[in-house]
């Protein structure tokens, strides 16, 4: 008779900045990162955008501990690392399970979800391209004013 396989728990996150898009799914394991399907070194060539996606795994010390599969449009590389970095933040905050308001001061829960909120990872970055006015050149800029 077969065995029954044991699924493992996934926890999801959705992260956003500018335009881009990130959909994170974590899970205990070894420590891979894919986006997209490729890994972190092939999909980010700056040193900057990988920083950003790893900062809550290395606040969290969880890089080695879970793995983290990663689907990302719209958006350039910078503001697709930026969206990848809340939704992995959001991610860990669900998988260390909603903080209850009775917790006590010193429990896990309570301590990784003020880590990652006095880090500014679970924070959305509001800023956005403004769109153009009619009658205008662009957002702001408009044609030269002649008074006669």
């Amino acid at each position: 008779m077969a065995e029954a396989t044991v699924k493992k728990q996934y926890y999801l996150g959705t992260g956003r900045r500018k335009t881009a898009v990130a959909r994170v799914r974590i899970r205990e394991g070894s420590g891979n990162l894919t986006i997209n399907g490729r890994p972190l070194e092939n999909y980010f060539t700056e040193d900057k955008d990988r920083n950003a996606v790893l900062g809550p795994l290395l606040l969290t010390e969880m890089k080695n501990r879970v793995d983290v599969v990663v689907k990302v449009h719209g958006g350039g590389f910078s503001g697709q690392a930026g969206a990848i970095c809340q939704g992995l933040a959001r991610a860990l905050r669900s998988m260390f399970g909603p903080v209850p308001a009775d917790a006590p001061p010193d429990s896990p829960a309570l301590g990784m979800d003020k880590k990652l909120r006095d880090s500014g990872f679970l924070t959305r970055d509001g800023r956005m391209k403004e769109r153009k006015k009619y009658g205008k050149k662009g957002a702001r800029k408009s044609f030269q004013f002649s008074k006669r």
